[in-house]
């Protein structure tokens, strides 16, 4: 394929324009940009990685941000989602854009000491936990090219992009899921009176359940197996507590949860409950 050099962002970054159908692409690669000139036409080597400048949309678009920030950013963000690629296999290569926006805030602001926090960065890590190692990534590359460190909280917010990049699923979304784990492991640490150990295998379990209901109750999916009346009568306690973050997750989604959740929920919620008492004993 020939293309037309529009721009040389740097040594290893241009813009350019297909000749055939005149659209403008972000070609990276080693060197591809060095000693070339405007209008030179390039041939986009096998190991080269295109990126449309016409696809993104949101938050000012590709080429806005392509303008707007430093093509180091667009570098890194291209490492971290090779990275990706090696773990996960096809993903979404237009999370670049919004990617290297938002890494090269995050640098700015380590660079102005205003380090943001992430109270979700717990749940990130444990929910989306090949993500989270993939956006670890990103920690020698900042360190070798502007001497900085940068936080496990920034880590999380990266993670939740390359997550969105595999699930398509839009990084607010990610977010919510989050959102709505935190506030159930809140709501059943308070019920039993005490945190629940993040690293117990209960915990992950209860966990990964709730980030299932959650995305059956935003795609509408339904459990095949009732077992409400089961859990109703054999652990009051627990069902009662599901029924409540049944309802509150619920109303923070803006979705109505299948009454079929509330069971397996109490489920989770007993057996969680069960290895804390066994701990204490």
């Amino acid at each position: 394929m020939m293309y037309r050099i529009e721009k040389v962002l740097n040594h290893n970054t241009v813009i350019a324009i297909h000749q055939d159908d005149h659209k403008e692409v972000l070609i990276m690669g080693k060197g591809v940009g060095f000693g070339r000139k405007v209008a030179e036409r390039i041939e986009v080597r096998p190991e080269d990685r295109l990126y449309s400048l016409q696809k993104y949309k949101e938050r000012g678009g590709a080429k806005e941000i392509v303008k707007s920030i430093a093509p180091e950013f667009l570098e890194l963000t291209n490492a971290v989602l090779n990275e990706a690629e090696k773990v996960f296999g096809k993903i979404d290569r237009m999370v670049l854009f919004p990617l290297a926006d938002h890494i090269a805030f995050a640098v700015k602001r380590i660079q102005n000491h205003e380090q943001i926090s992430n109270p979700l960065t717990e749940d990130i890590r444990v929910l989306f936990h090949m993500e989270f190692k993939v956006a670890e990534s990103i920690r020698p590359l900042l360190k070798k090219q502007f001497q900085i460190d940068i936080e496990d909280d920034e880590i999380g917010y990266v993670a939740l992009h390359i997550h969105s990049a595999i699930e398509d699923e839009k990084v607010s979304q990610a977010m919510q899921m989050a959102r709505s784990v935190r506030e159930c492991i809140s709501m059943v640490e308070e019920a039993i009176g005490k945190p629940i150990d993040i690293a117990s295998l209960s915990y992950n379990r209860l966990m990964n359940h709730i980030r299932y209901m959650v995305a059956r109750a935003l795609s509408g999916e339904k459990l095949k197996v009732n077992m409400n009346d089961y859990m109703e009568v054999k652990f009051p306690e627990s069902f009662g507590m599901a029924q409540v973050i049944c309802d509150r997750v619920g109303t923070s989604l803006g979705v109505k949860l299948e009454e079929v959740e509330t069971g397996y929920l109490a489920m989770h919620i007993e057996r969680v409950a069960n290895d804390e008492r066994e701990i204490e004993e």
